[in-house]
């Protein structure tokens, strides 16, 4: 991997929460690194109200989020993705479109903040949690040294980032 911006795809099902999330963190912790974007096999078509609220209580810049299909990303003149992670149990198990380029792939399942239970407050914690453990995990994404880790190996370690559940702390 070379000293270029890296791009980085999101998956999830309905593209309304984790992925907005993980898209809204890496583009804020990588800047200048890597340019994240997010998209889903059966996209909502809006971001949930609670992810919208959660990313401008945290001072992301919201104004390019939007819920939107992985077949803008398979087009011929989408941009070329370096990294695309899964952060659904359900887009892990579809069938994804050929990305060009053959990026790396790993499946970093979170759960689904939006199907949350109870009530409004333990609803927001849901939302709360997912940026918790993706901005853990891509923190540490963030920190590999891209550059000396030959392919297999860092292959390994962003397996490992999806097995391993940062905690809180």
């Amino acid at each position: 991997m070379s000293g270029k911006a890296y791009n980085v795809l999101f998956l999830c099902t309905g593209n309304s929460a984790r992925s907005i999330i993980a898209e809204a963190i890496l583009n804020r912790l990588g800047r200048g690194r890597f340019r994240a974007y997010s998209a889903g096999s059966y996209p909502k078509g809006e971001v949930h109200p609670f992810t919208l609220q959660l990313l401008k209580g945290l001072n992301y810049d919201t104004s390019s989020a939007r819920s939107k299909s992985w077949d803008e990303f398979a087009a011929p003149n989408a941009p070329q993705m370096d990294f695309v992670f899964t952060v659904c149990d359900d887009a892990a198990g579809e069938a994804c479109p050929a990305w060009p380029g053959q990026p790396m792939t790993a499946h970093w399942g979170v759960p689904d903040p939006a199907a949350a239970e109870g009530s409004e407050p333990e609803r927001h914690f849901a939302f709360a949690e997912t940026h918790r453990m993706l901005s853990n995990r891509l923190s540490i994404f963030i920190s590999l040294p891209m550059t000396s880790l030959d392919r297999l190996a860092l292959q390994r370690r962003l397996d490992e980032i999806g097995r391993n559940v940062p905690k809180a702390g």
